[in-house]
């Protein structure tokens, strides 16, 4: 039997207890936060590993994914796509009204959403949710409201951080870190 490593605070993991939906940005979450353009003017984006495989964990666990983001670009439709998100909300200014309806559609409260986020944009989302989280890159009026800050930037792993928080939490990390060493 694989052992987890992995050790979060008791104060937090109860905060993290119960969450059935997390809504992330994208720019400075899923990625640097660098706006990168080809010659012919096609936005292109990069994306890490880590995060990818959280968020199909997420997934595993019955935990929902959203991304509600500001800008929209094909190679993000591609990634989401490439790991089954369905949920994806593109060239949103108000992201508070599409977290709603959101949880009025998934018959779910803010008690069991958490938001992960790295500037202003983000904040009425994360202000309303059980837990928020944030890049260490993130912006200090972000991290300010932060329940818990990750040690990874945006793009390198810190969203994999917030899915293990969530995971363990709830109680299926060990399970699925243990199917995973079959």
């Amino acid at each position: 039997m694989t052992k987890p490593v992995l050790a979060f605070p008791p104060e937090l993991l109860l905060k993290a207890q119960g969450i059935r939906v997390v809504f992330f940005d994208v720019d400075g979450v899923l990625t640097d936060g660098g706006l990168y353009y080809t010659s012919t003017g096609e936005e292109i984006k990069r994306f890490n590993t880590l995060d990818g495989h959280g968020l199909k964990l997420l997934q595993q666990a019955d935990i929902t994914p959203v991304i509600i983001t500001g800008r929209d670009a094909k190679a993000l439709r591609l990634r989401l796509a490439e790991l089954g998100i369905k949920q994806g909300h593109y060239g949103i200014e108000d992201k508070l009204a599409v977290a709603e309806q959101t949880l009025k559609a998934l018959g779910l409260a803010w008690e069991q959403a958490a938001a992960m986020g790295d500037d202003w944009p983000d904040l009425s989302v994360m202000r309303r949710c059980a837990l928020a989280c944030a890049p260490c890159n993130a912006h200090v009026e972000v991290k300010a409201i932060s329940h818990y800050v990750t040690q990874a930037k945006g793009g390198a792993g810190a969203v994999r951080e917030c899915c293990d928080l969530l995971l363990t939490a709830g109680g299926q990390y060990a399970d699925l870190l243990e199917k995973s060493t079959k």
